[in-house]
C-alpha cells in the first residue's frame, strides 16, 4: 500500500495509544514489542510522532513495517529507525521478541553533539540488519531495558551511555551501506549502458542519451572514460561492432541486411565503420572465419592450433 488519503487522518502520539503526554521524566522510553502490540492485537496502525525518534529491534519472529505507505517484511534480527514525523505502522507475529526504544529530541541533539554528527543516523529512516552483531545487540538492548526499569545511582548517565553505543552502531551501519551503494556516477553510467544495450541499433546520438539522463554530453563522456576507457561514442561503437561480428559469424544474413538491421543508412557506411574498427571489411572478416572453419583436420599427433578471432581483443 502506498500513500495516505490525507495527513489529517494520521494520529500523532507520544507513545502509541497514549495521547500527547510523555509518560516519563526520562528523555527515553524502553519497552518490549509485546508490551504494547499485544494490547492492539499485534498491529500498530499508521501514526507519527512530532518530536520523537523510535528504534525498533526485532530480535526474533517477524514484523511487517510500513513507513510512509511502503511496507517491508522483516524476517531476521534488525534495527528499524523511525525519525520524527515519519508516518509508520507495524504488524507483528505473536511470537515476536524485541524492543521499542523511543528517544526525545533533546536526547537526540545531545547524541549528535557528543558523537560529532554520527548521531544524525538516528534521525534518518533506515533498516539495519543485525548480521554478525545479533548477540551484541541482544546484550545491548537487554542492558538498556534493564537499566530503564531499575532505579539505581547514575542511572541516567548509564542509560545515555548505552544509547550512545547504539547510536554509534547505527551510524556505522549507515556508513557501510553508503560505501556499498553505487555512486551517482556509477548509476548514471549503468543507466547509459543499459540504454545502449536496448537501443544500439537505432543510431541514437550521444546527445540523445545524455538528454535522457539529464546530464551534458561532456559529462557523459567523462563518465564513460572513467569507467570503460572509451568515450560515450566509443561505448556505442563497441556494442555495434560486437553485434555486427555476431551476425557475420552466426547468421547467413548479407552485409546489406546486417547494415540495415543495425541502423546504417547505406551498406557502404557500415563497411567503412567496420573496417575502421577492425582493419577488415565485413566480407573479409566473414571470409577469414570461413577459411579457418574449412581447414582440413589435423592428424591426431599434430598439435591443435590456437586461433584468434580477427578483430578481437
Amino acid at each position: 500500500m502506498k500513500g495516505h488519503p490525507s495527513d489529517s487522518f494520521i494520529p500523532v502520539f507520544k507513545l502509541y495509544g497514549a495521547g500527547l503526554e510523555w509518560p516519563t521524566p526520562d528523555l527515553l522510553h524502553c519497552e518490549s514489542i509485546a508490551d504494547r502490540s499485544r494490547l492492539h492485537d499485534w498491529e500498530i496502525r499508521p501514526h507519527r510522532h512530532a518530536d520523537l525518534t523510535q528504534l525498533l529491534y526485532i530480535r526474533r519472529g517477524w514484523a511487517e513495517v510500513e513507513l510512509e505507505g511502503v511496507r517491508t517484511r522483516i524476517d531476521e534480527a534488525a534495527v528499524q529507525v523511525v525519525p520524527p514525523l515519519c508516518i509508520h505502522g507495524f504488524r507483528f507475529s505473536e511470537r515476536v521478541e524485541g524492543y521499542v526504544l523511543t528517544l526525545a529530541n533533546p536526547l537526540l541533539a545531545q547524541l549528535e553533539t557528543a558523537l560529532d554528527g554520527q548521531g544524525a543516523a538516528l534521525g534518518s529512516a533506515g533498516l539495519h540488519r543485525a548480521g554478525r552483531d545479533r548477540r551484541f545487540l541482544n546484550t545491548l538492548f537487554e542492558a538498556i531495558d534493564r537499566e530503564y526499569r531499575t532505579p539505581a545511582p547514575a542511572r541516567v548517565l548509564l542509560l545515555q551511555s548505552l544509547v550512545g553505543v547504539l547510536a554509534v552502531w547505527v551510524g556505522r551501519q549507515m556508513l557501510v551501506g553508503q560505501a556499498q551503494r553505487p555512486s551517482r556516477a556509477q548509476e548514471l553510467l549503468a543507466a547509459f549502458t543499459d540504454m545502449v544495450e536496448k537501443e544500439f541499433g537505432t543510431q541514437r546520438t550521444v546527445e540523445g542519451y545524455a538528454a535522457q539522463l539529464d546530464i551534458t554530453p561532456a559529462y557523459l563522456n567523462t563518465l564513460a572514460r572513467r569507467f570503460t576507457g572509451h568515450t560515450a561514442q566509443g561505448v556505442l561503437h563497441q556494442r555495434l561492432l560486437l553485434e555486427a561480428k555476431r551476425q557475420l559469424i552466426y547468421t547467413a544474413m548479407s552485409v546489406s541486411q546486417i547494415s540495415d538491421g543495425l541502423g546504417f543508412s547505406e551498406p557502404a557506411y557500415f563497411s567503412r565503420f567496420f573496417k575502421r574498427l577492425t582493419g577488415q571489411s565485413p566480407k573479409a572478416f566473414r571470409a577469414s572465419l570461413n577459411a579457418i572453419s574449412c581447414e582440413p583436420p589435423k592428424s591426431a599427433d599434430s598439435p591443435l592450433p590456437l586461433h584468434r578471432m580477427p578483430g578481437s581483443v
